[in-house]
């Protein structure tokens, strides 16, 4: 059985991530957390590579890809800490408005007219949302107070969740990328620190945890792509994988910088906060942890080496 990712699907994601490194740096992080946090100019840059239209049928005038695309593609919006609610709305709502329907417009979405954006009871919140303003601890995102008609769809929540822990898994490739540059200028005792064992050991680590947390997301997309039952629990356990591969690659990362680590000065902040914001979406560790539990000891999903293909 092949595991590894299409060379085509990586090259997508490729694109993608050359091209937010060079639009979307951390100098524009600082710009937009000046500002409102919103820049027409990225956003239409993302409707020209054809983004919003990713999981767009191509009878519709959609690149008709599939949820691991997208997951691969939710990464590189993690990794660049994206601002705009691409994730939310071309990955998340739309995939589930076609399971559930079909689009109301999709040439609006496919030319960014329109972005759908999901509103789940679980979240107490919407991203971009028409409600009560909310405070985030991300600066970046624009949180709105739940209208009355929130859903409590528990497909909807699985594709958040499983959107939000491919994201976890860049921010946390990104904070590792960091940590290890800064490791090889910052000096102590003569030397720079990145020749430290201990240090070597830490973020060794990181590098172990994502490389476990990985596979887990794409096995969860690929489940909810396929419709199988055990689709919820996978999601679970990736969301838990990748918020866990996240936090430790923040507190790694803070070791590497130092006490100026938790400055605003330092561009590490951003990923940290969103961090932080994303480990709690679309159901926190305790729900998570709780699902998880309950397929397992409840014995709805039995494990076992006879079991792991199954």
């Amino acid at each position: 059985m092949d595991f590894l990712i299409a060379p085509e699907r990586l090259e997508l994601a490729e694109a993608v991530r050359d091209y937010l490194a060079g639009t979307h740096g951390p100098e524009v992080l600082r710009k937009l957390d000046e500002g409102d946090n919103r820049d027409p100019a990225i956003w239409d840059g993302l409707v020209e590579m054809g983004l919003t239209g990713l999981l767009v049928p191509e009878e519709s005038g959609g690149l008709g890809l599939a949820l691991l695309d997208a997951a691969l593609v939710a990464r590189e919006c993690g990794r660049a800490c994206l601002a705009e609610p691409l994730v939310e709305s071309a990955l998340v709502m739309v995939p589930w408005q076609l399971r559930n329907g079909g689009l109301a417009d999709a040439d609006a979405v496919l030319s960014g007219e329109a972005q759908p954006l999901p509103a789940h009871q679980i979240n107490g919140w919407q991203s971009d949302g028409e409600g009560e303003a909310l405070e985030s601890v991300d600066p970046l995102r624009n949180l709105a107070a739940l209208l009355d008609n929130a859903s409590d769809d528990a497909q909807l929540l699985d594709l958040g969740a499983v959107m939000s822990a491919a994201q976890l898994v860049g921010l946390a490739e990104a904070m590792l990328d960091q940590a290890v540059e800064y490791s090889k200028i910052r000096e102590q005792f003569g030397q720079p620190i990145g020749g430290f064992q201990a240090m070597k050991h830490r973020l060794a680590d990181v590098a172990v945890a994502l490389e476990f947390a990985r596979p887990v997301v794409w096995r969860a997309v690929q489940a909810l792509d396929d419709e199988a039952g055990s689709a919820s629990l996978h999601v679970s356990h990736a969301k838990l994988a990748a918020a866990d591969a996240a936090y430790l690659a923040a507190e790694s990362a803070i070791q590497v910088h130092g006490a100026m680590g938790y400055t605003y000065e330092v561009d590490l902040h951003f990923w940290m906060k969103r961090t932080w914001a994303l480990a709690g979406a679309w159901g926190d560790r305790a729900f998570h942890q709780r699902r998880v539990d309950d397929a397992i000891l409840g014995g709805a999903h039995p494990i076992g080496p006879e079991n792991t293909f199954a």
